[in-house]
């Protein structure tokens, strides 16, 4: 109990320090303003774009279901998305990245582990595509000197993060790649530091582990392997496209390219396991906004706050609708990802 509390605390306080430079030295009226002014047509053309990447990412997680169960169904597929990203705004600690395999398998019969499993990879090819686009982005930046002038701080802080995702996510690709390849060495170091727990959890942790490696074959398998880093490249390029309409709502006229270090940057405060992603979301991207594409303060504020209502609403509505149809709850769906924590 005075665990939960303590992290229920710590969880609120980080919030309220990163909504604390956020909101300081805003003013509200010119937030207002903004928000007023923007354009109506690519304001509602926000709704349906917010909701694209369900349907790119479960295009994409195919790829790596296919291993497990060919006739996995498109639809089961965009609602576990939709499911988990709900779970993520409304709970903190990111439970939604559990929920969203688990509420797959049991809709497809798929082994819990292989599910999990394939969301690791998913979240790894997440980081590794966008750290890709960092890097192309600063190595072509000789090419457009005059339309991308930031500060020597703002340019290190970027490179900085770029380097920390990559660091990152090559440490957990290369401790996945070690269990799937030796996998028989892997499961014996696992059971000898599960010794001290009772039977029957080592047991279930285990199988758990079992299936989880299962959910990495598609590291066998090149032709696969292609394809699913093409799609993350699509995948993030529909993720760019939904924040360069925002900018254009907003009357900001930036080149599509010149997103790619702004929309890593909401990437790095969305990853922070706030509520909603709220307060780490809210920084970085007035943070990005501010450094990377010199928008005035308060209008980085109005575009993000719409943003990221927009992103809440479309997500949530979607996930309470679709868990209404079938009679579960979202803390039902919560509970499901937490009893399966190691």
């Amino acid at each position: 109990m005075k665990k939960n509390v303590l992290k229920v605390l710590v969880i609120v306080a980080l919030t309220a320090v990163f909504f604390y430079f956020f909101a300081r030295s805003v003013k509200w009226s010119e937030v207002a303003g903004y928000i007023r002014g923007v354009n109506l047509p690519l304001f509602l053309l926000l709704f349906p774009f917010a909701a694209l990447h369900f349907f790119t990412r479960a295009i994409r997680w195919r790829y790596l279901l296919i291993h497990e169960k060919k006739g996995v169904r498109f639809s089961n597929m965009v609602t576990a998305n939709i499911v988990g990203f709900t779970i993520t705004f409304v709970f903190p600690g990111r439970i939604g990245e559990l929920a969203k395999p688990l509420y797959l398998a049991q809709k497809e019969g798929i082994r819990k582990g292989f599910a999990v499993g394939t969301v690791v990879v998913e979240r790894i090819f997440d980081i590794f595509t966008m750290c890709l686009f960092v890097g192309i982005f600063l190595l072509s930046r000789p090419l457009f000197p005059g339309l991308f002038e930031v500060a020597p701080e703002a340019y290190s802080r970027l490179t900085f993060w770029g380097i920390v995702g990559v660091a990152f996510a090559s440490s957990i690709l290369a401790l996945i790649v070690l269990l799937y390849f030796f996998r028989e060495k892997a499961l014996s170091v696992i059971g000898f530091l599960l010794k001290p727990l009772p039977e029957r959890f080592r047991r279930r942790a285990l199988e758990l582990v079992h299936e989880f490696i299962d959910g990495l074959k598609f590291f066998h398998s090149p032709a696969n392997l292609l394809m699913y880093t093409f799609l993350s490249f699509v995948v993030w390029l529909g993720v760019i496209l939904y924040y360069w309409i925002l900018m254009f709502a907003f009357h900001v006229r930036v080149p599509y390219f010149l997103l790619v270090p702004f929309v890593f940057m909401t990437m790095v405060g969305a990853s922070i396991p706030t509520p909603g992603m709220a307060g780490g979301y809210d920084y970085f991207s007035k943070l990005g906004m501010t450094s990377l594409l010199h928008v005035d303060a308060n209008l980085a504020v109005g575009m993000t706050l719409v943003m990221h209502a927009i992103q809440v609403l479309v997500t949530c509505v979607l996930g309470y609708v679709i868990l209404g149809k079938e009679g579960l709850s979202l803390f039902e769906i919560r509970r499901m990802g937490e009893s399966e924590k190691l």
